[in-house]
């Protein structure tokens, strides 16, 4: 689950990266409304949830969401503010935020939004992902499958490989290159290494490889990676 925050207040913005972080989301921070747009309109990043302070620099959260919506784009804003005004909650929903939150709040309560709004919103966090024999299982963070003699074998996974393995089975069969694998999984401020997504592949391998799934991912040297759900290991 990718959110774009914006929100220009330094020590809040810290504190609710924070706390999705700890909640397995992948967050980009920014606090500036110009530089949000310019996170929005780039193609390499899908964006399931966005964060918008009212005031911002640049452009304000509320613009944001016009040029948002002219767009028709159906991406799920909460918007944040210290207005709290009817009148004022009444101009965020007309403009197509989703949900509104007024300052200050809990993170418990944030965080309970948010959950709201992926409920609201079922194909941002379905249940389950099915591809071929395999499932990915969102409650328990795990993939399970069922072997040739259709005894069912369930794999735990970390995080990252959850999150490298959901985006492998949406793409099936198709070519994906390191740095679209980056631009989905790692944070734009994350520190760049070279190696990152070679590292984690061969870590989900080998989570794979206990289960005689080892040959699903497919390297193509030089281009990057395709996954291949009806293969077996041989």
């Amino acid at each position: 689950m990718r959110v774009l925050l914006v929100e220009d207040e330094p020590d809040l913005g810290a504190a609710i990266k924070r706390v999705l972080n700890q909640n397995k989301y992948v967050v980009d921070w920014v606090l500036d409304g110009t530089e949000a747009w310019n996170f929005l309109n780039d193609q390499a990043t899908q964006y399931t949830l966005a964060i918008f302070d009212w005031l911002l620099p640049g452009l304000s959260g509320l613009e944001l969401l016009h040029r948002l919506r002219s767009q028709h784009s159906p991406l799920p804003v909460l918007m944040l503010t210290a207005k709290d005004q009817m009148e004022d909650k009444v101009a965020g929903l007309d403009a197509g935020a989703d949900d509104y939150l007024v300052k200050p709040f809990g993170m418990a309560e944030l965080l309970a939004r948010l959950r709201a709004l992926q409920r609201r919103s079922p194909q941002l966090q379905p249940q389950q992902l099915t591809v071929g024999n395999l499932t990915l299982d969102y409650s328990t963070r795990t993939v399970c499958f069922q072997n040739p003699l259709a005894e069912q074998q369930v794999i735990l996974l970390t995080t990252k490989e959850f999150q490298l393995l959901e985006y492998f089975m949406k793409h099936p069969n198709q070519v994906v290159t390191s740095d679209q694998i980056r631009n989905q999984l790692w944070e734009v401020s994350a520190e760049p290494i070279s190696n990152v997504v070679a590292a984690q592949v061969r870590l989900l391998r080998r989570k794979l490889a206990s289960s005689n799934r080892l040959d699903l991912i497919e390297t193509l040297h030089g281009i990057g990676y395709r996954f291949n759900p009806t293969h077996e290991s041989k």
